[in-house]
């Protein structure tokens, strides 16, 4: 049995999570690093690699790791933030630049540990050439997931976007657009489950993970690992870095006993190893 525990915004939102923690070493001063070190989580790839961790490596490294596994993503920084959590485990650099920048937060990376790539699905369409003009394509309204999803199909020519859009690219910035496409902005975890109301969406690699779709099969088409700079890491607030707890999980996220698993258990090219 999986010892994790699942919160969602509505648990966290009553309280339950300050009260859960106060067992786990909520409280205390952040130079202790006495007990468990707490790593908050996405259940999918995320949670599952650290539980892969906590059942197989942890103990013989010495590490005592408790896993906590967030439905809702954008908890996580702030629990790290205020010390709820030692550690967070869901995100990529552009997102987390954006998050500090956006709420004055000083959490930074520690190790990088894979890549989920992102893909445009569809039912109604086999290949990219098939989407019709004026087409509905789901994109997730996150301010970096957008810009990334929107490099995606404008790396594979559905789109044109303005010079400099970056990070922050939304379809304003689209400055050709031959197919003529129409654009759904909804959170990202939604992107799957409009697969029947839209033409086609683009997909996270999680949520296409925990909605069985298999990328390297049934994406129309998918971002390449490499040069890529939305690998997941390993996050703490600035200054916990030296925590020996920290350092211990970090070699092991990267140790090649991890790669392997990832490897295996997510042959279907959902999950690659970033080191």
């Amino acid at each position: 049995m999986r010892n994790t525990a699942k919160i969602t915004t509505a648990v966290l939102a009553a309280g339950a999570l300050t009260l859960g923690l106060s067992a786990c070493g909520a409280g205390k001063d952040a130079s202790d690093t006495s007990g468990p070190l707490v790593v908050a989580a996405s259940p999918v790839p995320h949670g599952e690699i650290l539980t892969y961790v906590k059942d197989n490596l942890a103990k013989k490294e010495g590490l005592d790791l408790e896993v906590k596994e967030f439905t809702d993503y954008t908890s996580q920084n702030p629990a790290t933030q205020d010390g709820s959590v030692g550690a967070n485990y869901f995100q990529n650099k552009p997102y987390l630049d954006d998050y500090n920048k956006k709420n004055g937060t000083d959490i930074v990376p520690v190790v990088t540990v894979h890549l989920e790539p992102l893909g445009l699905y569809s039912r109604k369409a086999e290949k990219v050439d098939d989407l019709k003009s004026g087409a509905t394509v789901a994109v997730p309204n996150d301010t970096v997931n957008e810009a990334r999803a929107l490099g995606l199909l404008a790396a594979h020519g559905l789109i044109t976007l303005k010079d400099g859009a970056g990070n922050e690219a939304t379809p304003s910035d689209i400055t050709k657009n031959p197919k003529n496409l129409k654009f759904k902005e909804l959170e990202a975890a939604q992107t799957p489950r409009s697969l029947d109301d839209v033409d086609a969406a683009v997909v996270n690699g999680n949520y296409a993970i925990e909605s069985d779709l298999k990328p390297s099969k049934d994406a129309l088409v998918l971002e390449s690992p490499k040069n890529n700079p939305y690998g997941n890491f390993l996050a703490v607030k600035k200054g916990q870095e030296k925590d020996p707890r920290v350092k211990k999980l970090a070699k092991l996220l990267t140790s090649p006993e991890v790669k392997k698993f990832i490897q295996d258990k997510y042959a279907d090219g959902s999950v690659l190893a970033s080191f």
